[in-house]
């Protein structure tokens, strides 16, 4: 399938899964892949995340106001002149500054900060569960209907807080009767249903727990929320290597060396190990597959301390290869 088409199924992605399965890497991949394939992107980080700059070379956090990671500058996020092609920028997202905002939108900016330091936000936090989900959520959709990028993607919270906060808007329109604040929900809702302008990205890892996790919250996510899911990203995937099977022995024989009974031993052991992990790989893999019938995405495990431009651009390209082998209705080819 084209990667420019897959991307643009929906013009927001949100980026779910279990803690330390690497959804800011995948976040940062899927960027570079749209970008790749000439679409502007514009990620949004939520509270407490961090990294997404050092994965493009920049330094520093990445703040409320618009910073180009490639490609683009802030200018280009305001929406003045369209959005670059192949541009890549970030925000990050808290509920106090989507506050204020929304506050000065609706004539309060010289009380709003006030409000914000005086710690009412906490207040009505306490009295209105949801109100601070809501409010990034609004300002998501707000960010979706400007169009200020062709794909906007959301790194969401860890899957216990991300149920919480993709339920939030319809909760909150349950209990609201009226107002400004349902009208926001309603927003809200219609926003994360319409698989066209909104769908959620579950990733894992291949192994059992965040495997199991992903089910369940899958399940959820499509019966409590109603949002569309997309492929299954398998996060740090290591392909099959038949190789292995060849005892060192017999690898050495073929190669036209002699190796000394305790090194040989040791060469077995490791194959052993690695022949057991690379099993484990395909089980999780395929049990995913089994309870989750979802395509996936699988990319590949990257070595080392930290994820810089040169890794995010070989992941980036197997994403792309993986999304390439999808057939047009999304579905494996």
């Amino acid at each position: 399938m084209d990667v420019a088409a897959w991307c643009t199924r929906s013009r927001v992605w949100v980026v779910s899964g279990k803690g330390g399965v690497g959804k800011t890497t995948v976040s940062a991949t899927l960027a570079a892949t749209a970008a790749a394939a000439g679409l502007s992107v514009l990620v949004v980080e939520l509270e407490g995340k961090h990294g997404l700059g050092a994965m493009f070379g920049r330094g520093g956090t990445v703040g409320y106001d618009p910073v180009g990671l490639r490609g683009a500058g802030p200018e280009d996020a305001a929406g003045t002149g369209g959005p670059p092609a192949g541009a890549i920028w970030a925000r990050r997202l808290t509920p106090d500054d989507a506050l204020l905002e929304y506050l000065a939108d609706h004539g309060l900016q010289r009380v709003s900060k006030r409000l914000v330091s005086s710690g009412v936000l906490d207040v009505v936090a306490t009295a209105v569960p949801g109100i601070r989900d809501v409010l990034v959520l609004g300002k998501v959709k707000q960010l979706e209907r400007a169009g200020i990028a062709d794909m906007v993607i959301l790194d969401a919270p860890a899957t216990g807080h991300a149920m919480t906060f993709l339920t939030s808007a319809s909760g909150l329109l349950d209990a609201a009767r009226g107002g400004p604040l349902r009208q926001q929900a309603s927003d809200v809702v219609e926003l994360l249903r319409d698989p066209a302008r909104c769908r959620v990205l579950p990733v894992t890892l291949p192994e059992e727990m965040p495997v199991s996790e992903t089910v369940e919250a899958a399940a959820l996510i499509d019966e409590r929320v109603g949002i569309h899911l997309g492929p299954v990203v398998v996060n740090c995937y290591e392909e099959p290597k038949p190789e292995l099977e060849t005892p060192a022995a017999d690898a050495a024989r073929a190669a036209g060396v002699t190796l000394a009974e305790a090194a040989r031993a040791k060469l077995d052991a490791a194959r052993e190990f690695r022949l057991r992990r690379l099993r484990l790989v395909e089980e999780q893999v395929a049990r995913l597959a089994h309870e989750l019938p979802l395509p996936q995405l699988r990319i590949p495990n990257i070595p080392g301390p930290s994820i810089g431009p040169a890794e995010l651009d070989h992941l980036s390209a197997a994403m792309a290869r993986a999304i390439e082998g999808l057939d047009e209705a999304g579905g494996p080819t």
